[in-house]
């Protein structure tokens, strides 16, 4: 294993919730790049190449499934796992989620920012 550090990016328009998971990956040794919108959250990822992306869905200029889609179809982030984080926890949302090629899709309020440590962690020891 080496020394470097594993680069979180955290796609997330409440600046509440960015700075509640920003400080917690933070404390658990993650490199966590935030971006507030969907755009600006496409060029982050193709910037820093993030080990794992956590994507809201609602969020302004780009929502979540069209960030989701357009990762999915360039090569480099075909096999990046990328969370969908959100409150959006009907059916059709998971299943949406899933076919656009979601790693996997975790409510937030169902979950705390610690449990969320968590799952990222086993989902990049996976």
């Amino acid at each position: 294993m080496t020394d470097k550090k594993i680069v979180v990016a955290l796609i997330e328009d409440d600046p509440l919730i960015a700075e509640m998971y920003t400080t917690k990956f933070t404390k658990e040794g993650f490199d966590l790049k935030h971006a507030a919108d969907g755009a600006a959250g496409l060029t982050l990822v193709k910037q820093e190449h993030p080990d794992i992306i956590l994507l809201d869905i609602i969020m302004p200029k780009l929502d979540g499934f069209q960030v989701l889609g357009e990762l999915r179809k360039m090569t480099e982030f075909k096999e990046t796992p990328i969370v969908m984080l959100t409150n959006l926890g009907q059916e059709e949302d998971v299943q949406k989620g899933r076919a656009l090629g979601a790693t996997d899709y975790f409510i937030k309020t169902n979950f705390t920012p610690q449990a969320i440590v968590d799952k990222v962690k086993a989902l990049l020891k996976a």
